[in-house]
C-alpha cells in the first residue's frame, strides 16, 4: 500500500480536506484506485454529539458512521463509499487500547502512549487502507490520509509519531508527505511572507517528518522569488512547491494541481510512474468551467437553525449546487434564521423579522433541513405553512418533514396543540414521537443511522418518478423522532399522503401533498448521496419545480426509463 499524508501548518481551516480530496481526484484520473482516511485528534469518539457551530455538519455514512464533514468531500470528489473506520479519532484509539487493557491483552505490561497508542494508530491505518471503497475487489493503490488540526498541536502528537513510524515501516517509496501551509500578504507593500511556512516545516521536521511537497495557500498566485525562497529554507525542490491560490469554485483545485504537475511529483515519490497514465480530467474540467459560465440563477430560501455557519449545512449546499448545475442554473441561497420569522421577532427585532419574510416571499422554493432542539421551530412551521398555502415548492428534510406534519395537523386538522414530543413532552396531540428503540440516557450513536430501504407505496407519486424507481430507494438516516403512526389515517384522509414507508410499513419516510406542485418531506437525508455528476433526485425535483420544469422532466423520464 502507498500512502499520501496531508498535514497542515500555520493556521487551521486552510482547506486540507479539499487539498486531500483533489490529490485523490488527480491520482484517480491517472488510473489509480484511491481510498481515504481522516484523522481527527479530538477526544470525541465520533462527530455525532458535536454542535454544528463547533465543527460544521455531521456527515452520515452508509454504515451509520457519524463522521467529520471532510469525509463528505472525499465521497463527493472521489465517488467512493467510506466506512466509519475511515475516520480515526483520539477517542476511538484510546477506547480500543483501554478495551484491550481491560481484557488483559497486554499481558501485565505498563500501557503507554508509545508504543501502545502509536501501534494502535498504525494498525488501524494499515487495516482500513486495504478495505475497498470503490465497489471493486481488492485493496486500493493509494491511501490519502488527512491529519486534522495544525502541526504543533498537543493532541496530534501521538498521531505524528505514529505516522513517522509508519513512514519508516513502509519505506520511502511508499510514503509521500504533502504539507499545506499559508503564505500571507501583509501591509500595503503586498509582500508574500514565507516565514510562517518556514517555521511550520521546521516544526514538522523536528518531529521526524520531512515534507516532499508543499501546498501553499494564498489569495494570489505565488511569485517565483517566493517559491525559490521556500525551496531554499524548507528543503523542498521548487518543482514540488504547489500554489493553491483562491479559485472561483473548488472544482478548480484538482485542475490547479494537474497544471502544476503535482501528480508527477507524487507518482515519482511513490514509484508509480510505470502503472499510471496521464490524468484524464476532461469531464472534471468541463464541470468546473460549466459552473463558471452560468449566468441564470434560482433563489432558494433555506430556513434553518444554524445559518450563522454555512458549513453546518455543507452537504445540503453541495446537493443544491449539483441539482442547479444539472438545470444550467447557479444556486442563489437565501439564508433565513428560522427564529427571525417568528412573532416574537416582530416585537424584539422588527427589522430582522421584516427582512426574513421579504426574503422568504422572494424565493422560488423553500428548503427546511434537519436539526435538533426547539429553537426556531415556530419559524420553520410558518415557512412550511407559507409554502403549502402559496403553492411554493417545498422540501423538508428530517426535521423539515416533521415540521410539515405538525403544520398540517395544526392548520388543516385544527389540532392547535399538535406538536413533536421533542418540543413539548406533554402535548395532547403528539404527531411526532420518540422512536421506541432510541436511548434516552445516551446521545452518541443511539439514533436511527445509516442507509435504510424506503418502499414506495405507489409508483404514481412525484418522488418515485424522480428516483425513476417504482419500488424502493436506499438513503441515509439520522433521527431519533418519527411521525406517530396513530395519526397517519386522519392525516391521509385530510390530503397528506405518505408515499414512502420503511420495510415494516409502520415508519413514515416520505410525504407528499398531491394538490401542490411540489410539497415533499423526507425522513432521510438525500443530500449525503448527492454527487457532482449525479445530483440527488429530490434536490433536482425541487429546483425543477422552482423553475416550472418539473412536469416536462417527469414526462420525459418515466419510471425505469
Amino acid at each position: 500500500m502507498k500512502y499520501v499524508l496531508v498535514t497542515g501548518g500555520v493556521v487551521s481551516g486552510l482547506g486540507k480536506g479539499v487539498t486531500a480530496s483533489s490529490i485523490g481526484v488527480v491520482l484517480k484520473a491517472c488510473g489509480l484506485r484511491i481510498t481515504s482516511i481522516k484523522i481527527d485528534p479530538y477526544l470525541n469518539t465520533d462527530a455525532g454529539t458535536m454542535s454544528p457551530f463547533e465543527h460544521g455538519e455531521v456527515f452520515v455514512l452508509d454504515d451509520g458512521g457519524e463522521v467529520d464533514l471532510d469525509l463528505g468531500n472525499y465521497e463527493r470528489f472521489l465517488d467512493v463509499t467510506l466506512t466509519r473506520n475511515n475516520n480515526i479519532t483520539t477517542g476511538k484509539i484510546y477506547q480500543s487500547v483501554l478495551d484491550k487493557e481491560r481484557r488483559g491483552d497486554y499481558l501485565g505490561k505498563t500501557v503507554q502512549v508509545v508504543p501502545h497508542i502509536t501501534d494502535a494508530i498504525k494498525n488501524w491505518i494499515e487495516s482500513v487502507a486495504v478495505i475497498p471503497v470503490d465497489g471493486k475487489e481488492g485493496p486500493a493503490d493509494v491511501c490519502v490520509i488527512e491529519l486534522g488540526g495544525t502541526v504543533g498541536d498537543i493532541e496530534s502528537m501521538p498521531f505524528i509519531e505514529a505516522l513517522r513510524q509508519l513512514s519508516f515501516l513502509v519505506g520511502q517509496d511508499n510514503f509521500c508527505l504533502v504539507h499545506v501551509s499559508l503564505i500571507p500578504v501583509l501591509g500595503v507593500v503586498g509582500e508574500q511572507k514565507t516565514k510562517p511556512t518556514q517555521h511550520s516545516v521546521r516544526e514538522l521536521r523536528a518531529l521526524g517528518l520531512t515534507p516532499h511537497l508543499l501546498a501553499c495557500r494564498s489569495a494570489q498566485p505565488l511569485l517565483e522569488s517566493t517559491k525559490e525562497k521556500l525551496s531554499q529554507f524548507c528543503h523542498v525542490p521548487a518543482g514540488n512547491i504547489l500554489n493553491i491560490h483562491d479559485v472561483p469554485n473548488i472544482w478548480h483545485v484538482p485542475l490547479l494541481l494537474r497544471n502544476q504537475n503535482a501528480h508527477h511529483s507524487i507518482l515519482k515519490q511513490l514509484n508509480l510512474h510505470s502503472i499510471a497514465a496521464p490524468p484524464a480530467l476532461q469531464d472534471w474540467t468541463r464541470m468546473a468551467e460549466t459552473f463558471d459560465n452560468l449566468t441564470e440563477s434560482v433563489r432558494i430560501a433555506l430556513v434553518g437553525k444554524y445559518v450563522g455557519l454555512s458549513d453546518s449545512y455543507l452537504s445540503v449546499v453541495k446537493a443544491l449546487l449539483h441539482a442547479c448545475i444539472a438545470c444550467s442554473l447557479k444556486p442563489s441561497i437565501d439564508w433565513i434564521a428560522a427564529s427571525d420569522l417568528e412573532e416574537d421577532s416582530a416585537r424584539l427585532t422588527p427589522e430582522a423579522h421584516a427582512a426574513a419574510w421579504e426574503t422568504l416571499k422572494n424565493a422560488a422554493c423553500v428548503l427546511v433541513p434537519g436539526g435538533f432542539g426547539d429553537r426556531g421551530v415556530r419559524g420553520m412551521i410558518l415557512a412550511a405553512k407559507y409554502a403549502r398555502e402559496k403553492k411554493v415548492p417545498y422540501l423538508g428534510i428530517c426535521l423539515g418533514m416533521q415540521i410539515s406534519v405538525i403544520e398540517f395537523a395544526r392548520s388543516v386538522l385544527g389540532l392547535e396543540s399538535a406538536n413533536s414530543k421533542e418540543f413539548d413532552d406533554q402535548t395532547p396531540n403528539p404527531v411526532v414521537i420518540f422512536m421506541p428503540e432510541g436511548s434516552r440516557t445516551h446521545m452518541g450513536s443511539t439514533m436511527r443511522l445509516g442507509s435504510r430501504k424506503t418502499l414506495f407505496q405507489t409508483p404514481d407519486c412525484i418522488t418515485s418518478k424522480l428516483y425513476q424507481n417504482s419500488e424502493y430507494v436506499d438513503e441515509r438516516h439520522r433521527h431519533r423522532y418519527e411521525v406517530n403512526p396513530e395519526f397517519i389515517e386522519i392525516l391521509e384522509e385530510s390530503g397528506l399522503k405518505f408515499v414512502g414507508k420503511d420495510e415494516t410499513g409502520k415508519r413514515m419516510e416520505i410525504l407528499e401533498l398531491p394538490t401542490h406542485p411540489f410539497y415533499v418531506g423526507v425522513q432521510f437525508h438525500p443530500e449525503f448521496k448527492s454527487r457532482p455528476a449525479r445530483p440527488s433526485a429530490l434536490f433536482l425535483g425541487l429546483i425543477l419545480a422552482a423553475t416550472k420544469q418539473l412536469e416536462a422532466y417527469l414526462g420525459k423520464h418515466q419510471n425505469g426509463s
